[in-house]
């Protein structure tokens, strides 16, 4: 993009409408980073400034990524231990082409790259959920032979209908879960239950390499410039080191750090342990989990980990198409008017890091601050998380959002894909996110067709 044509582009849209001008680097989100696909594989890509032995490293921890992990004892050395219970046999199977996850939209389909999180009232010794003394941290639909898989969740929709300030009418679709076929009796009878759908996986490491200082300095717990919003910091356990940190990964930003995100995800999600988590999420009552076969002890030793993670890390982010059509020009503007940009911060500088110099000292475009927003009643999981609230979620990164049609055949959003477009997504705000919802209800047809427009160019 020309800087010369941008003021041009704004003109003829009307007025770019507020003083933070559009930047070149803008078209890049993920800096020296940022790829150019458009195509299904947009997620899927290496950093484009990662080279050499370091690009090898990719396609190795891309392997492992893809990997179907299979029940113990195999002749797969290194590779088995799935389960006793799952919930997906591959990280992949959850985060399919490194994408986002969906809740069930066909009759009978089931909700694999949809989970469920388990909790009861108190706190665990780390000062996070306390797990459910029956099944557990996380709901186990799968489990390998001679094990009992935990249960089941049934999906109903209930609808909600509403119309904009000129007279458009809007609907939108709340979701209800229900517990079935549950092998071991009864829950908790004060249970919580939280769906998440996978979230996509680009720019993790560069979201990473955000300093700590610069999110605490966003926040406003209390609210002090009096603009309605009061993002917080979660901060939550480091397994590793030991101490409480920044948390910034998952939903509720429930996690320090990209290595102890895909260690827990490895046995959450496909019941493989690690020396950061040795042991299986199998409750007393679940006798055949605590017996079946192990794939050594640990399962996944740290070279596979690190693999893993150094992908997760160096997957890049795609550059914006159309970032300087007229139209898009003046959806960027209205998104900072109706007050989107307060939480969905646009620009970050990311730290210098010696062991990722591909990542350090971008000027990034997330749309994110990383930070615990009250979302409002509706979206409330009623779950607390470390600090977080059932109302609080972590505000996601907005870039790579127009490609999620293309990459996964899909538009649903928010944490539980209940939203089945952007304009959806936008209605289901409420708590600090209302003002901008009202303020988005109140623009014309035009408008809200150029705001929407903008966030498909991401």
């Amino acid at each position: 993009m020309r800087r010369a044509l941008i003021p041009l582009l704004c003109l003829l849209a009307s007025g770019c409408g507020d003083d933070d001008a559009p930047t070149p680097e803008e078209a890049l989100p993920g800096g020296a980073t940022t790829v150019h696909d458009t195509t299904r594989n947009a997620f899927a890509l290496a950093a484009r400034n990662l080279q050499g032995e370091r690009r090898d490293a990719f396609f190795v921890g891309n392997a492992l990524f893809n990997r179907n992990w299979v029940t113990a004892p195999a002749s797969t050395e290194g590779l088995d231990g799935l389960g006793p219970t799952f919930n997906a046999s591959s990280c992949a199977a959850c985060h399919f082409k490194d994408g986002r996850g969906k809740p069930p939209t066909e009759p009978g389909e089931k909700p694999l790259s949809l989970l469920f999180r388990l909790s009861i009232p108190g706190v665990d010794a780390s000062g996070g959920p306390l797990a459910d003394p029956v099944y557990g941290g996380q709901l186990q639909p799968l489990s390998i032979l001679g094990v009992p898989a935990e249960g089941q969740v049934a999906l109903s929709y209930s609808t909600h209908e509403g119309q904009y300030a000129d007279g458009t009418p809007w609907s939108l679709e709340e979701p209800h879960y229900t517990l079935e076929n549950l092998a071991f009796g009864a829950p908790h009878p004060e249970l919580r239950v939280s769906p998440r759908v996978a979230p996509v996986m680009i720019g993790l490491g560069l979201l990473e390499a955000i300093p700590d200082a610069a999110l605490e300095k966003l926040a406003d717990p209390e609210d002090r410039d009096g603009d309605g919003i009061s993002g917080r910091v979660n901060h939550v356990w480091d397994v590793q080191a030991q101490a409480v940190r920044v948390g910034r990964f998952g939903w509720k930003a429930n996690q320090p750090s990209l290595s102890q995100q895909n260690t827990s995800a490895f046995r959450g999600d496909i019941g493989i342990t690690s020396a950061l988590f040795p042991d299986e999420d199998c409750p007393p009552v679940q006798t055949a989990c605590q017996q079946a076969p192990k794939g050594g002890t640990p399962e996944v030793d740290e070279q596979k980990l690190e693999q893993v993670t150094f992908y997760s890390r160096m997957l890049a982010v795609p550059a914006r198409r159309d970032a300087d059509v007229p139209d898009v020009l003046r959806g960027r503007s209205l998104f900072r008017e109706v007050g989107c940009a307060s939480c969905h911060v646009p620009r970050h500088e990311t730290d210098t890091l010696e062991d990722a110099p591909e990542l350090s000292g971008q000027i990034i475009f997330p749309y994110t601050d990383l930070l615990l927003h009250d979302m409002g009643e509706a979206l409330s999981d009623h779950r607390p998380d470390f600090e977080a609230t059932g109302s609080e979620w972590r505000t996601p990164p907005l870039w790579g959002i127009g490609l999620v049609k293309t990459v996964n055949r899909h538009t649903r959003f928010l944490h539980d894909g209940r939203a089945r477009s952007l304009e959806e997504a936008i209605l289901w705000h409420g708590g600090e996110g209302e003002k901008a919802r009202e303020r988005f209800r109140n623009l014309s047809a035009t408008e809200r067709a150029q705001l929407l427009r903008f966030l498909e160019s991401l």
